[in-house]
């Protein structure tokens, strides 16, 4: 085991004058580019589920999905910079201030689907053959914007049990203590990003899962729900929130739904083949 101090990394990356480039901006902006880079190659296989050209116009959708769905499930489901929800009746640019920090990778979960949806429908797409392809590329997505969140030293794992084998502990000494704890952030960028994008970018080279419409996106769903649930057992919980009943955490919670949603798309798909 291997204990290290945080190593205080500046948020941003550079600056010029007022302007200043973040790490976490730049997360979700690469994993925005290199998620349409790696759609415009998967929408081709046969069965073809879109043109090159379409996903150039989804990107437009895909990036409202992130940050409006992000930000409004960070809202309705943390809700860290309200004393109520009355305050965001008389304060309702609160909702939208991503510039103050908060996103919920479930509420960016439920913006991409609707935009999905909504994008297929528009262009008569088949949405659940789209959505196969899209979900492929999110773990990268979910890679970079962990390893921001190690960068800007929030989201740290829980106090380490006395003992522990884990082969790296982090002190972390804006959580207030000094005792070695869980990398967390870096637990979750290896089991919901780079393990699941190797799953998923190896699970679409089959012919076979490719023809079972929705199969692949139910599949990214249910095993980001076991890597989330996983993961968030190293992870400390939100202050304003702590433990919910039974010691999960709000990670764990919304992940059932997540996963429920994902089995119900393996069902469907093995109903109703490519013809």
């Amino acid at each position: 085991m291997k204990v290290i101090n945080w190593p205080d990394f500046s948020p941003v990356l550079f600056s010029i004058g007022p302007f200043a480039v973040h790490y976490y901006a730049l997360a979700y902006i690469t994993g925005l580019l290199l998620g349409w880079w790696l759609a415009r190659k998967l929408v081709g296989m046969a069965p073809m589920a879109a043109t090159p050209a379409q996903v150039d116009d989804f990107l437009t959708w895909a990036v409202l999905g992130v940050l409006v769905g992000g930000r409004l499930g960070y809202v309705i489901f943390y809700q860290s910079h309200f004393e109520s929800w009355g305050h965001m009746l008389t304060h309702p640019i609160d909702i939208i201030a991503v510039w103050r920090g908060g996103m919920a990778s479930h509420g960016g979960f439920i913006g991409v689907t609707v935009a999905i949806i909504w994008f297929s429908l528009k262009n008569k797409l088949d949405m659940f053959k789209f959505g196969d392809r899209v979900a492929v590329c999110v773990p990268i997505g979910l890679f970079l914007g962990r390893i921001a969140n190690f960068i800007n030293g929030e989201l740290w794992g829980r106090v380490a049990d006395a003992g522990s084998k884990f082969p790296l502990l982090v002190i972390f000494p804006q959580s207030g203590t000094l005792a070695p704890r869980y990398p967390s952030e870096l637990i979750e960028a290896a089991t919901e990003g780079l393990i699941l994008f190797i799953v998923m970018i190896s699970a679409v080279q089959s012919a076979r899962l490719r023809e079972k419409p929705g199969f692949l996106a139910g599949l990214f769903l249910v095993l980001y729900g076991v890597a989330r649930i996983f993961s968030e057992c190293f992870r400390e919980p939100d202050s304003f929130l702590g433990f919910l009943p039974f010691h999960t955490t709000m990670g764990q919670i919304l992940s059932v739904p997540v996963m429920i949603g994902g089995a119900y798309l393996i069902w469907r798909s093995g109903r109703e083949r490519t013809a």
